[in-house]
């Protein structure tokens, strides 16, 4: 698909990439990053069948959900089974470089975001803290290939806000860390700051907090820029009227991969 890149166009479909950018950066950074947080995407290296396997499961506890649709475990082994089999279609190109959210992948994790919601409303106060923390680095992952700014914006809004639940009832150094790179990304400085502290009092020393509280300055660093571009879209828009509302990314496939942050 072609579209106008001149003037100003131009302009804004290189600031939606290095958005991108920043996102993919940060998932990077939560795969591979001194924090050890590999465990808390839920990689997998599945191949198709294990997907096909997946959804299977998943179709017998909708089936069973039909029955009793207000049963929190079901709700719960649901959302794990649906995120698992996204996992299992996400397409790995290496072990240093983020990954590539497919269609088959984003429309599994959107099924797994409802869910959660279903979910939400059963658990009261207490909501399941684990569940939580695979929920939001799925809603990370749906910001990587989400086909507009605004739409990015609002699953890193939402993956903050299930983290802060796991952060809660789990607080340490994993929990916490990928907090505040979340509330960062999301806007939310002065509760990315207040992760960062809580992340660096988690360690044993004075040099380990200070290297906690460096490495996330770096990602309070980048969630400014997003913030700023995301304001130099918003800003384009405004000017440009209707058609720049278009996804300058339609026709590339679902997941957008950028090669590295």
């Amino acid at each position: 698909m072609l579209f106008d890149t001149r003037g100003k166009r131009k302009h804004v479909i290189r600031v939606v990439y290095a958005i991108l950018a920043l996102l993919m950066g940060a998932s990077l950074f939560l795969v591979v990053g001194p924090f050890n947080l590999a465990n808390l995407l839920g990689n997998s290296s599945s191949s198709g069948s294990a997907a096909k396997v997946l959804h299977e499961q998943a179709e017998r506890i909708e089936r069973r959900l039909a029955q009793s649709p207000g049963d929190e475990q079901l709700l719960l082994s649901l959302t794990r089974a649906q995120i698992n089999a996204g996992n299992a279609e996400v397409e790995q190109t290496s072990e240093t470089a983020p990954p590539v959210i497919t269609p088959e992948a984003t429309r599994d994790f959107e099924a797994a975001a409802e869910t959660w919601s279903r979910y939400l409303k059963q658990a009261g106060a207490e909501p399941n803290a684990t569940a939580a923390q695979l929920v939001a680095s799925t809603y990370f992952r749906l910001a990587e290939g989400s086909a507009s700014v605004g739409e990015a914006q609002e699953n890193v809004i939402k993956a903050a806000k299930a983290q802060r639940i796991a952060a809660k009832q789990s607080p340490n150094l994993n929990t916490l860390s990928t907090l505040a790179i979340y509330e960062y990304f999301a806007g939310n400085f002065a509760g990315g700051n207040q992760a960062t502290k809580q992340a660096a009092a988690e360690v044993n020393s004075k040099t380990e907090a200070k290297g906690v509280e460096k490495q996330l300055a770096e990602y309070r660093k980048r969630g400014k820029a997003f913030a700023k571009q995301k304001k130099e879209v918003a800003k384009f828009e405004a000017e440009s009227g209707k058609e720049s509302l278009e996804n300058p990314f339609s026709g590339f496939g679902g997941g957008t991969s950028l090669g590295g942050g």
